[in-house]
């Protein structure tokens, strides 16, 4: 008896660039194993996309114009736990890589990356493991292992609601200024909020607090 051809690797594109789009669905187009079902260049889009057209895998941009790819990650994964994200962007910093694990992603590439490379993290992720980038795998350990050492945990001082908001917006990988305009804020008092935050979680850098941020709500959800 033949064996069964194994189905191809749904996949759908978000990135807000069209021009990233259409490169994107002519290059995979030609990967054996590998079928772009849709694309989506806004939050909004991804999520109705994804609800729509039920991929294995969704590739997402981090900035989208009308939001996070972030929080587009964390809605698609909460609704539909079977579809895997994995992240290609510009971007290498900690936060970034950070936020996006807080949200569900199975994995972060940069987009240097090479064709065959990206075809053989795609297949990674709907084989249902996850991946990170060389450039940014080394350093992420280094921080998780600092970031998990709860010696002062108990010794943090209580947040006020208005800095627990601004903090939730930076575990959704939120810019001050992306803050500053979802809260109705200067740039300024984002700022002056984030050094209370910092002060009081004694911490030095947005990922830590945002690591900090993410542990203290899967405990409250236990």
């Amino acid at each position: 008896m033949p064996r069964r051809e194994a189905k191809p690797i749904r996949l759908l594109l978000v990135d807000d660039h069209k021009v990233v789009r259409v490169g994107l669905r002519t290059l995979l187009g030609r990967a054996i194993g590998i079928q772009v079902v849709g694309e989506a260049g806004t939050m909004a889009a991804a999520v109705s996309e994804a609800a729509r057209l039920k991929p294995d895998v969704v590739l997402m941009d981090v900035r989208l114009p009308d939001g996070s790819g972030v929080e587009a990650c964390r809605e698609i994964r909460t609704a539909h736990p079977g579809t895997r994200v994995l992240f290609l962007t510009s971007f290498a910093d900690d936060d970034a890589v950070l936020a996006t694990m807080f949200a569900g992603a199975d994995g972060y590439l940069l987009k240097e990356i090479d064709e065959e490379a990206l075809v053989r993290a795609i297949e990674t992720v709907a084989g249902g493991q996850s991946i990170l980038d060389p450039a940014v795998t080394q350093r992420m350990l280094t921080r998780m292992k600092s970031l998990s050492d709860p010696a002062s945990a108990d010794k943090r001082e209580e947040l006020s609601p208005q800095e627990q908001r601004v903090l939730a917006l930076v575990a959704e990988g939120q810019t001050n200024k992306e803050i500053a305009a979802t809260l109705g804020l200067s740039d300024k008092t984002v700022r002056n909020y984030l050094g209370h935050v910092f002060q009081k979680l004694q911490v030095t850098r947005r990922s830590q607090a945002a690591a900090l941020f993410a542990r203290r709500t899967k405990n409250e959800n236990r």
